[in-house]
């Protein structure tokens, strides 16, 4: 099948560099790129070749608001099937009652279960009350009622600094700005979350909607004592597990680690770890499918239908038994990391790991994260900096860099391969030095060693020539 695609894209980028041959070339160079580099962005993957090929069809001309069996365009059946065969194999794959695969994104994910929570909890009720079917037969004073209840319900979701998302209510977000919002974040002492503390302060705030989920946390979350929290205030559980759902789908996360029984909504998008195509995904509680359903035009435009039946492949491709032993290896591969980094002196958030996600807090190395993501990809180890609880650093220049395993692991990657990964970033890191102005060293600049970025390349490479990435395909 790889010589057969590999013939397949060839081709394609013949017919590209035809008309753009500065695309054409970009392409290839990523491909180069990416073969070359130690990929340990937590929220990338390499999808497989008949799931990217599956985006690239003549799907992608096709007009398609509305939903299965109920759409505002004619000659919609084809689409029809894809959307209905994606949706099918997500409930499947996830043990859930209703499956939208319509969102472009995670955002746009989060932000149409958003509406739908506030659709079926506040409009519905405030149309039966108003003797109205619809909003468009409420009267002024009536869409003012009904406005402002929108605009004054609550919503309680981890803080960005503790790892949790923007799109859980950061105040620059959107989601910051629709809800009355406050954050959660862990105990100090540990960087765990703390049940009993949440619980107070959810008893205290009594929001709408709690969100659980995150993307920068190392450790399981306890959704059964999550649905107790949310139960004991009346509230929704939404679980945005973009991060983890294919830990979720590959049987690692079950029982109370398994969101899909206890949460009203669940969010995820279909790459990271679930290793399909950019896009959004939202599971849900059969109480809330016909809210959910209007995701257009409530908040969507048109589907993709190109991506939807590429998310259709991949979660196929994620109900084998091959995925399932990748997605254990995932977590082998983090905790392998972790150690690595620990027993070489790294100082990591929560001192461990249990998924795929490892944070590293890099002012042990007298770094800041901007600096030592920086530095590490000099050397060709691709990770991205975030912030840890409490950052000193901010946002922007952060302290710590977030490492993950779901992309290595897709190539091949061992636990004792992983080790020797550890050993690579920190001799890349104790060996970095920020740069010094007027006497103070600054956020952003540093200084390498000669030589030592090129000798790490080298290191790498032998590595990455033991894993191919798309072996066969010839570009």
């Amino acid at each position: 099948m790889t010589e057969a695609l590999s013939g397949a894209y060839q081709t394609l980028l013949a017919a590209i560099e035809a008309v753009e041959p500065r695309i054409a070339q970009a392409t290839r160079d990523e491909l180069k790129d990416q073969r070359a580099s130690l990929k340990l962005i937590a929220s990338e993957n390499y999808a497989s070749l008949p799931v990217l090929a599956t985006m690239g069809t003549w799907f992608s001309d096709k007009y398609a608001e509305g939903t299965v069996g109920h759409r505002f365009y004619a000659g919609c059946q084809n689409v029809d099937t894809v959307e209905a065969v994606a949706a099918e194999h997500a409930r499947e794959l996830f043990g859930a009652d209703y499956a939208y695969a319509q969102p472009h994104s995670g955002i746009y994910a989060n932000v149409t279960a958003y509406w739908a929570i506030l659709a079926h909890h506040i409009e519905m009720p405030a149309l039966k009350e108003f003797g109205a079917k619809n909003v468009s037969e409420l009267s002024e004073a009536d869409w003012e009622t009904l406005r402002a209840r929108f605009g004054n319900q609550r919503l309680l979701g981890m803080s960005l600094d503790a790892g949790g998302h923007l799109t859980h209510g950061f105040r620059p977000n959107i989601s910051g700005k629709m809800f009355h919002q406050r954050s959660y974040g862990t105990d100090p002492s540990t960087g765990l979350l703390d049940y009993d503390a949440l619980a107070k302060q959810a008893a205290e705030f009594k929001p709408l909607i709690i969100v659980a989920g995150y993307s920068a946390y190392p450790r399981r979350v306890n959704f059964a004592k999550m649905r107790e929290i949310a139960d004991s205030v009346g509230a929704v559980l939404m679980v945005d597990m973009a991060h983890f759902a294919g830990l979720v789908a590959g049987k690692v996360f079950q029982g109370d680690e398994d969101p899909v029984p206890f949460a009203d909504v669940v969010t995820t998008t279909t790459h990271k770890s679930l290793r399909g195509p950019r896009g959004g995904l939202i599971l849900a509680k059969q109480d809330y499918a016909s809210d959910v359903d209007r995701g257009c035009p409530m908040v969507l435009g048109g589907p993709l239908p190109h991506v939807m039946a590429a998310k259709a492949v991949a979660l196929a491709e994620a109900k084998t038994e091959a995925f399932q032993d990748y997605a254990h290896r995932v977590v082998d591969n983090a905790r392998a990391l972790a150690e690595g980094l620990m027993k070489r002196g790294g100082k990591l958030v929560t001192d461990g790991t249990d998924n795929h996600i490892v944070l590293l807090d890099v002012t042990s190395f007298g770094l800041t994260g901007r600096q030592a993501e920086s530095a590490l990809l000099d050397a060709g180890i691709v990770a991205n900096r975030n912030s840890v609880p409490n950052d000193p650093n901010g946002a922007w220049y952060t302290s710590g860099v977030r490492l993950g395993t779901p992309a290595l692991t897709t190539r091949g990657f061992t636990t004792s391969d992983m080790d020797e990964v550890a050993a690579m970033i920190t001799d890349v890191l104790k060996a970095t030095e920020p740069t010094v102005k007027d006497g103070k060293p600054g956020k952003a600049k540093y200084e390498m060693p000669a030589g030592l970025a090129q000798g790490t390349q080298e290191r790498a490479g032998k590595l990455l020539d033991s894993h191919p990435l798309y072996p066969g395909l010839e570009l």
